[in-house]
Order: structure tokens, then sequence, then C-alpha cells
């Protein structure tokens, strides 16, 4: 099988499906060596790795290129944040193109306006109903079965609960695989969502944002299949960084904080370097063998 139809067994089976954010091939490693099931790929914490605010700015090519370095390292099903989609319709269809080819298991596309903002800020902008079907339908015609279609809808802060319900009820019948509301404010707005979706739904338990803090288990019991948390990574490293960075300043020496930080063998075990090494030792035994029956 391949990656959307793991996924899509997972949604299928028991439990929720816990996706943590990553935003290069060696914190996909870490999360799989974790035993995630799956990752995600977030739009934030990539643009934010580039030092961009998330505010659609990002390339298809960028995400594409960055999709496709994680996919390559890792066997885990990856769901990529694909913003708006990179543009209209027929751009949608080359967003699903090149997300396939770059081994993602699915994608999500927003209906907000371009410049899109972090789904829980102020000041969103949204689609109209209808350009966001025809975007779905779009997806849908070129995702075949290699590639969940998400659809998020960010409707909750512009038009209400009832509203975002309306949207999602139309992405729904558009063909929609699953169905994201973001930003969400309370458990009984995740509740009275599930009361309403016949298909599979997604929570985002970011940090600082709208939502209120709940647990994975909280998620399936209020009958969600999959649950992100996007940038918790991105944010912890960030922070132990800038803290790493301003002691050593502070310092001039790393000796206390050794026992801290990853060692040498840890990451080489990681990126499973001693495969590199056997690989190299191979090819020069072959030229050597080579070499000598030339002459």
């Amino acid at each position: 099988m391949g990656k959307a139809d793991d996924l899509r067994k997972m949604l299928g089976g028991k439990g929720i499906v816990v996706a943590p954010g990553v935003f290069s091939p060696s914190v996909a490693k870490l999360a799989q060596k974790a035993g995630f099931k799956a990752l995600y790929f977030s739009g934030a914490g990539f643009s934010n790795l580039l030092a961009l605010p998330d505010l659609g700015i990002t390339t298809l090519s960028e995400v594409a290129q960055a999709t496709r370095q994680i996919t390559s390292q890792v066997h885990t099903p990856l769901i990529v944040d694909a913003d708006t989609g990179f543009g209209e319709a027929l751009n949608v269809a080359r967003t699903v193109q090149e997300l396939k080819s770059a081994g993602a298991a699915a994608l999500h596309i927003e209906d907000q306006v371009l410049p899109k903002k972090c789904g829980h800020l102020e000041g969103k902008e949204l689609v109209d109903t209808d350009e966001m079907v025809k975007k779905l339908v779009s997806a849908k015609g070129e995702a075949g079965r290699e590639l969940l279609v998400i659809a998020r809808t960010d409707a909750r802060a512009v038009e209400g609960i009832d509203g975002a319900i309306e949207r999602a009820l139309s992405y729904s019948k558009a063909g929609a695989d699953v169905i994201f509301p973001e930003a969400l404010e309370s458990r009984e707005e995740f509740v009275e969502f599930r009361k309403k979706m016949a298909i599979p739904l997604m929570a985002n338990m970011t940090e600082f944002g709208k939502t209120p803090y709940m647990s994975a288990k909280e998620f399936e019991d209020m009958g969600y299949n999959i649950v992100i948390f996007p940038v918790t990574a991105f944010r912890a490293m960030m922070k132990t960084v800038k803290e790493t960075l301003e002691k050593l300043k502070l310092e001039g020496t790393q000796r206390g904080m050794v026992g801290s930080l990853m060692t040498r063998k840890e990451f080489y075990d990681l990126i499973d370097y001693d495969m590199y090494e056997a690989a190299d030792a191979r090819a020069l035994a072959a030229a050597k063998r080579l070499r000598k029956g030339a002459r």
C-alpha cells in the first residue's frame, strides 16, 4: 500500500492519529523513532524556519522540495500544509501533482484569501464557498487514491460556528476526505462539529491560540480522527537554541551544557551513519577488485 492508503487505514481503525509537526528530515526521524504513526509538515513551522511569517509567502517549489527531503528519510505518512493551494483551482491541481510526486500522504488547503493568516490570529478573510469547492473538486480530480485531500475551514472566527459547519458540509459534498475545523474555541464547539459531520475530522492543538489545551485522548473521546501538534517541537527547539546561544556568549564555553546536548553517537545512530560508511567501504572494495582484475 502507498502512504495515503496507510493513513486511510489508520483513519478507519481504532484510536486517534497523533501527528507532531516536523520541519526537517532529522526532526522527522526523531518523531518516527519516538513512535508516531503519522507526521505533519506545518506551513507555520516551515515558514518560521526560513525566518518568514506565516502569511502564505512560501512557494510550492519550496514546500515540495522540503516534503521530498522528509519523505526520503522516513516511511511514516506525512500530512502537508499546502496553505491556500498556491493559487486558484488550476494551481491547486498542480500542487496536488507536485506533492504526490514528493511522497506526501495527504495535504490540506484552507478557505482563506491571500495573504492568509495563522488560523489563531484575528483579521482573517475567506473566499466564497463556491471558490473553495472549486479548489477541492480540482484537488480531488488529481489526487485519486494516492493522496488524501483535507479541507480546512477558518470560518469560525469570521462566520461563527454555524457558518463553519455549513461550509464544512459543502466541502464534504465536494469530496474532501477529511475536514479540518480551525481555531474552534471550546470543547462544546468540537463536539457540535462532530455531531454534524459524517467524515473524518482533524483537530489542531497548537499553543498560544484560541483552542483550549486538550489531550489527544480528549479529542479521541469526542470522535476526532487526527490531532496535530504543528509547532510544538519548533518552539521547543527555538527556545533551547536561544538559551544555549545566550549561555555560550556569556560563559564562552559549552562545558556546562554538554550533559543537555545530543551526543555525536546519538545523532549518528539517528541518521544511520554506519550504513553510509559501510556502503562506501563496499564501493571501495569493489573498485579495488575491478582494478586488480584489470592488471
